[in-house]
């Protein structure tokens, strides 16, 4: 885009519209399989349940984040749209079947429900901790610094006995001049507020695979890292493209007798397709929150091993027939 537009709600939802059906077939690979189950950390893992979002249980395939009602839920997001580069009130309701505004929920790490938004180019997040009033109406200040379309995600878990958890997703306009930005390229560190973030390890489609996010600062390896929400660390990752929904918990948590507060965070993960996605991980030093960010290209799953005959061979006789 050689000059900024303008974003009207028009436009916006426009964007929002073709961002969702375009996603998949263009911002990750062409060829990539159609999306499996995302997953999770050790523990809160839903690759073997084929269930969706940050905590639970479901047997739709579709990841996460990507639907704005599901299993009797819905999302209704009351400010459709603000203006970039201002502080404004955003307010939503989640309502159950009856389309009356849920107001129990099982708390989570701490919360009753965690709020993620990140820009559909996946340069700007915000992980937020809204509160909800007696209506059920949860809201939240919030200020974005750039125009265009950005995805809301809530995550939560009801209360109700029969309700599992979830992760329900809509799109907010901010009105403004929009340039759209590169994503940045693929790297192992990054630097956030004086402390440096080494990243290892790797998103596999389809396979549990475990990344280990390492803090340091002037150099020295950060080794009291507070909790935050329960954790030393918590993790999101987002796809290029539709924003499928990872929402990943560290491997251990505080006063477990095994996990130390640092310098290394683990997390075990499964990226549902091939495709490159954006990590962003909230740590805690110092009585302060910081985010650091990365982008990570994944690579196409192992193919198949060639059944081996009793021959060695590695051709099965027959050509294929049963026998």
């Amino acid at each position: 885009m050689n000059t900024g537009v303008k974003i009207t709600a028009f436009a916006a939802a426009v964007a929002a519209t073709f961002a969702a059906s375009y996603g998949l077939g263009a911002a990750l690979d062409p060829a990539s399989p159609a999306p499996a189950p995302s997953a999770h950390a050790a523990g809160h893992d839903r690759a073997d349940s084929g269930s969706r979002g940050a905590h639970g249980g479901h047997s739709d395939e579709t990841p996460a984040g990507l639907q704005i009602s599901e299993a009797g839920y819905r999302l209704d997001l009351r400010t459709a749209r603000i203006p970039a580069d201002e502080t404004s009130e955003l307010r939503f309701v989640i309502r159950d079947r009856d389309g009356r505004p849920v107001d129990d929920y099982r708390t989570e790490h701490g919360k009753e429900l965690h709020l993620i938004l990140a820009s559909r180019d996946l340069v700007t997040y915000r992980h937020l901790h809204p509160t909800r009033a007696a209506d059920g109406t949860w809201s939240t200040r919030v200020s974005l610094p750039a125009a265009g379309t950005y995805r809301l995600f809530a995550d939560f878990t009801p209360a109700a006995e029969d309700a599992t958890d979830l992760t329900l997703g809509a799109d907010l306009a901010v009105s403004g001049t929009y340039a759209a930005p590169a994503l940045p390229e693929p790297a192992a560190t990054t630097t956030v507020d004086g402390y440096t973030v080494t990243l290892s390890g790797g998103l596999r489609p389809g396979k549990a695979g475990e990344l280990t996010l390492t803090v340091s600062r002037n150099g020295r390896p950060v080794t009291d890292l507070e909790p935050y929400l329960g954790a030393y660390g918590h993790l999101v990752a987002l796809r290029a493209g539709d924003l499928a929904y990872l929402h990943v918990h560290p491997n251990g948590e505080p006063g477990d007798g095994r996990t130390t507060p640092g310098p290394e965070i683990r997390f075990t993960a499964t990226a549902p397709t091939v495709g490159t996605y954006r990590l962003f991980l909230d740590f805690q030093h110092d009585g302060t929150v910081r985010t650091a960010a990365f982008t990570v290209r994944n690579d196409a799953p192992e193919p198949a091993a060639t059944p081996t005959a009793p021959d060695g061979t590695g051709k099965e006789h027959g050509g294929g027939h049963q026998h």
